[in-house]
């Protein structure tokens, strides 16, 4: 006959089933021992090598010698506001603001379309469709959008084909705006960086639009409401944290991009040029410190400002 197995005491247990014990009677204990290693990590290696990198804004360059010294100085923050180095600021700043609001413009019927009138097949279908260019790698999207945008390519053959070569030419002629070619103008340049970042604008409206309560649109059809007044009173409101969330994508990847305005446009530094300029080129890692600083108070700016609308509930 089999002995019955009785259960350790308590007192007996081992160091293991005690520990365990302890965990399960203080979560507190067990929710900061989770937290602790990722929270080191972010804080030491992740913000510590951020904070040194800025840290070193302050140093000083020397233009003769081409070293750095830690002679803590404040010329590396006042020569951003100088003219040549400001227009850069102002240049990316721009851009991302434009790329921002035309991705939310062509994103919003997209994600209108695929959250309120598709279902199984065809919204998978819209979601590969939407994700597909996500698979590329980024320096084959940019390098193609050159040979597209390129004098005899593509782009300027569909242009030619709808008869619109008139208004791309008067385009090209707006100041601040125009080149040669759409390779060599702002005007392709913003073309490259909305159509890389379009689907991170599509996919959080999207989503917002997916928790709409089809009660609230029933709802306005009731009251009496036409379409245009339900698009316009009901869901864009609504559909404004999700738009707020794709634009935190949008605005910052443009901010510190510097592949593209490498590649498409006309000659001019973006920021991220210019941080790559001055430490690659020059080594002047205390410039390219300060100019680092640029995106960060912008981004912190931006970020507080889509807080407000709700941004970060639709993440």
């Amino acid at each position: 006959m089999a002995t019955p197995v009785t259960a350790q005491p308590r007192e007996q247990a081992g160091p293991v089933r005690r520990f365990a014990d302890l965990l399960y009677r203080k979560p507190t204990l067990y929710l900061s021992l989770l937290l602790i290693p990722p929270l080191l990590w972010f804080g030491v290696i992740y913000l510590g090598s951020l904070l040194g990198l800025l840290w070193q804004s302050f140093y000083t360059f020397d233009d003769f010698s081409m070293t750095v010294t830690p002679t803590l100085t404040l010329d590396n923050l006042r020569a951003l506001f100088q003219p040549a180095n400001f227009d850069i600021i102002l240049r990316t700043l721009s851009m991302a603001v434009a790329v921002s609001v035309a991705s939310a413009l062509l994103a919003f019927p997209i994600a209108f379309y695929m959250a309120l009138h598709t279902s199984g097949r065809t919204k998978a279908f819209f979601y590969i469709a939407v994700m597909l260019p996500m698979w590329a790698s980024y320096i084959v999207k940019a390098y193609a959008w050159t040979l597209l945008l390129a004098q005899g390519g593509v782009a300027q053959w569909f242009i030619d084909q709808l008869g619109l070569r008139f208004l791309l030419e008067s385009l090209l002629a707006i100041p601040g705006v125009g080149g040669s070619t759409l390779s060599t103008s702002h005007l392709g340049r913003f073309l490259v960086f909305v159509y890389i970042w379009l689907p991170f604008m599509i996919l959080p409206i999207q989503a917002a639009l997916e928790r709409l309560p089809r009660s609230l649109l029933q709802a306005s059809a009731d009251l009496g409401a036409r379409p245009a007044q339900t698009l316009r009173l009901v869901i864009l409101p609504l559909a404004i944290p999700g738009i707020a969330a794709g634009s935190i994508f949008t605005f910052c990847l443009t901010l510190g991009d510097f592949i593209v305005p490498l590649l498409v446009g006309p000659p001019g530094f973006f920021i991220g040029n210019m941080v790559y300029a001055q430490q690659g080129s020059i080594g002047n890692l205390p410039m390219a410190a300060a100019f680092t600083l640029v995106p960060i108070v912008l981004v912190a700016l931006y970020l507080s400002v889509v807080k407000r609308l709700g941004a970060f509930d639709a993440l």
